[in-house]
């Protein structure tokens, strides 16, 4: 009997809401999940979920079963790193969570050419307006701007990422440039609606000063590449990632406001969780990104505090 194989059947259907959404990942039918489960309790004497047809919830037995299982398949990955290390060859899947910007833009042709390098490897990308919780969703790695609070989880950097004020030469001439970032209120701002926090109140830094202003205009989205374009087309004034703006910084069709003062940083992070820190799959895929987008230092992971 095969236990190793039993642990990690039943740590992936944990992940899952449903019989159906975990068969569907493993390429087999509901009812054979169902009878591998009946299967796998009948050997164990112990009911290890309750589950009706759109629902699974473990039992207490099985979270048991679950807390156990995940680290001794930990320490099978561990043992296995070690005894292989001199011939790692990432290999294997990755599930990895980004938004969709940056997912289109950047991180999708990195990862054509990741998997250019490594044919062994298999990466399945979910994009989502919000961050998604990883373990929750069953995800592997989610690329997040500024340091996440969730403690499960680690990180590494990929790349800085300052947030910028910008207009395009047209609107600062007709418009005028402002000197302070208090007269940015007498101008048209573009917001972007991206999480719960008040999206009308930029919050700028010049070293050691920081300012809180609400600022107003007649555009706002939750779409950040909607906002770009309409900073293109001379409606007012935006904060944003350097990432998305730099070629039109470059080009000159937008320039920056206040180039002494930033918003909060939102530096680019890898993160995953610890059970996956000694994949291979997974240094060489955080490494590629760092190579790729950032050429970053590579820090020791550390955990984010709650």
């Amino acid at each position: 009997m095969d236990h190793a194989s039993d642990l990690g059947f039943f740590a992936l259907l944990a992940r899952h809401p449903s019989l159906a959404a975990a068969a569907q990942e493993l390429g087999l039918s509901p009812p054979a999940v169902s009878r591998r489960l009946a299967q796998l309790e009948t050997r164990l004497g112990a009911r290890l979920m309750n589950r009706t047809t759109r629902r699974l919830s473990l039992t207490p037995e099985g979270e048991r079963y679950l807390e156990e299982g995940e680290r001794i398949l930990r320490d099978i990955e561990s043992l296995e790193h070690s005894l292989g290390a001199s011939r790692d060859v990432p290999r294997g899947l990755l599930r990895v969570n980004a938004s969709f910007g940056f997912g289109r833009r950047l991180l999708g042709p990195a990862i054509s050419d990741f998997v250019a390098r490594y044919p062994e490897m298999e990466i399945q990308l979910h994009l989502s307006d919000r961050p998604l919780n990883l373990v929750a969703h069953g995800l592997d790695l989610g690329i997040r701007f500024g340091e996440p609070p969730d403690a499960r989880i680690l990180a590494r950097p990929i790349a800085r990422n300052r947030r910028v004020l910008c207009a395009t030469p047209t609107y600062l001439e007709r418009q005028g440039r402002p000197r302070t970032p208090r007269e940015l209120r007498q101008h048209a701002c573009i917001v972007i609606r991206e999480n719960d926090t008040a999206y009308n109140t930029w919050t700028l830094v010049n070293g050691l000063q920081q300012e809180s202003i609400k600022v107003r205009g007649p555009l706002s989205a939750n779409h950040g590449e909607i906002a770009v374009d309409w900073a293109l087309d001379h409606h007012g004034i935006l904060l944003r990632s350097e990432w998305d703006i730099a070629p039109y910084l470059a080009s000159g069709q937008l320039e920056q406001v206040l180039p002494e003062w930033a918003g909060i940083p939102a530096d680019i992070y890898a993160v995953y969780p610890q059970r996956l820190h000694l994949a291979a799959r997974l240094k060489a895929f955080v490494a590629f990104l760092q190579e790729r987008l950032g050429n970053g230092e590579l820090i020791e992971a550390k955990k984010i505090p709650a």
